[in-house]
């Protein structure tokens, strides 16, 4: 039987033998490297060793990449790999204790290290590795990690979440019933709220928690849901792009990029960034296209109801068996100041995992801490090109923005309304209505996590300084 390439390639690296530290860049190929980068993902214990054992002597920067991937598969060269990667890169060793870390210790470490150093380019194949190591997980994730794909994402940050392809199910035109059939809600039960043309909607994050993603048809509008609960962000996005005759839906990868969900869309299998609504490979890669948000607010369910008595919220009935009790599913996450998953973080201004409401306009973004939102605190404010008016309570975490065209307001004494001067403007879901008939458009926004928001924008974007 004949030998591979790779296979003979392996053989003479071997009998030849590997040099120490000292020998660099220059006398390795990118053959070479991914050689034994596949090696390292063999089940024989002895093979894996020889090959880690090989790219941490050879010092080659473009071995960085697949070193971190694989101190993360392999824990039981951590330390080895730990001492490579320090020789390579001349970092000091600062990866915690094994177990400290939940996402694994000096992987966790390394990965933020890698993100504030693209300058350290993987060798050329490297996506290919990639795709045999998730593959070898679920061979689904080749529809989304394969080498004749482009990227507008580094591939090297691109981490498994933990679970398969749909391993987080999406809820599909979910069956909803009448508030009052809702028994299982406790009032303080956190719900996203949306109203298209009078279609009055809740998604309970009990539910949602869960499933991480809604498609749904509300007011005749097809919308996805898109919901990353390691960012804390939930964003209602419309389904439609001009100038194609079907609208997206979209599904969960199972994959993750700087600990936020990459989801998918089922027309496609083009990834997707659910922080920006732009794909970042696949068929629809720098095709241009972004998805346009739409205002959805977060709060507790009493104060959904309360304005919206006529509304439908998600049954329990959702097709799958899950434990949809309050505070089951990420209750340590949420309870902890600590990621799930690498991201880098260098801010000062907040905590990595203070709550921020953000607003996206044309020309700017800008966020606003959301313990500021207290009952009568109104922000008038500028974000870009848009006069915006933002205000809310962060006891129910329901905040929402408004474009205000040069008005100036103060809240009324119930919160349904706004006043500027002694004219009063009624709050609705669609826009601030005045006294003459005039509207005022509602602007979408959304809570995150501050690490989420500042990892996409500049931590100047912060409002209320």
């Amino acid at each position: 039987m004949a030998l591979s390439f790779r296979s003979v390639l392996l053989l003479l690296i071997l009998a030849i033998g590997a040099p120490e530290f000292a020998v660099r860049a220059a006398s390795v190929s990118d053959d070479e490297i991914d050689a034994f980068a596949h090696q390292a993902l063999s089940r024989n214990p002895h093979e894996r060793l020889d090959a880690i054992d090989w790219l941490v002597k050879h010092g080659d920067a473009r071995a960085v990449a697949p070193l971190i991937q694989l101190m993360r598969w392999v824990p039981e060269h951590g330390d080895l790999i730990d001492r490579g990667l320090v020789a390579i890169t001349g970092r000091p060793s600062g990866g915690r204790p094994a177990g400290e870390r939940p996402s694994g210790g000096h992987w966790f470490d390394w990965m933020v290290w890698q993100q504030l150093h693209p300058e350290i380019l993987p060798y050329r194949g490297f996506t290919g590795f990639a795709s045999d190591l998730l593959a070898s997980i679920d061979a689904q994730f080749r529809r989304f990690v394969r080498a004749d794909l482009l990227f507008d994402i580094r591939v090297e940050e691109i981490a498994w979440g933990g679970v398969p392809v749909d391993g987080i199910p999406a809820l599909d035109n979910p069956f909803m019933i009448p508030a009052e059939d809702a028994s299982y809600l406790n009032p303080d039960d956190l719900v996203f709220g949306v109203e298209i043309d009078g279609d009055e909607r809740a998604y309970p994050l009990r539910i949602m928690n869960w499933h991480e993603m809604a498609n749904d048809v509300v007011g005749g509008v097809p919308v996805s849901l898109a919901y990353c609960t390691l960012c804390g962000a939930g964003i209602l996005y419309d389904g439609r792009i001009a100038g194609r005759p079907a609208s997206f839906s979209f599904g969960s990868s199972g994959l993750l990029y700087r600990s936020n969900k990459l989801m998918y869309d089922r027309q496609t299998d083009s990834l997707w960034d659910q922080f920006t609504g732009e794909p970042v490979s696949g068929a629809l890669y720098r095709s241009g296209i972004r998805l346009a948000a739409l205002p959805l607010v977060t709060t507790n369910w009493a104060a959904w109801r309360a304005r919206h008595p006529q509304t439908k919220v998600l049954s329990l009935d959702t097709g799958h068996h899950r434990d949809y009790g309050p505070g089951v599913a990420y209750q340590a996450y949420f309870s902890t100041p600590e990621l799930m998953f690498p991201a880098a973080f260098q801010s000062d201004k907040l905590a990595q995992k203070e709550i921020v409401f953000g607003v996206r306009v044309a020309g700017g973004v800008k966020a606003w801490p959301l313990g500021g939102f207290t009952p009568g605190a109104v922000i008038n404010d500028r974000v870009g090109l848009v006069d915006v008016v933002v205000f809310g309570d962060a006891a129910t975490r329901s905040v929402r923005a408004y474009d205000r065209r040069g008005h100036s307001f103060v809240v009324g004494a119930d919160g349904e309304e706004l006043h500027e001067g002694d004219r009063s403007w009624k709050v609705t879901e669609a826009a601030l209505l005045g006294p003459g008939g005039e509207t005022l458009p509602r602007l979408p926004g959304h809570l995150a996590y501050w690490f989420a928001w500042v990892g996409n924008f500049d931590a100047a974007t912060l409002g209320g300084d």
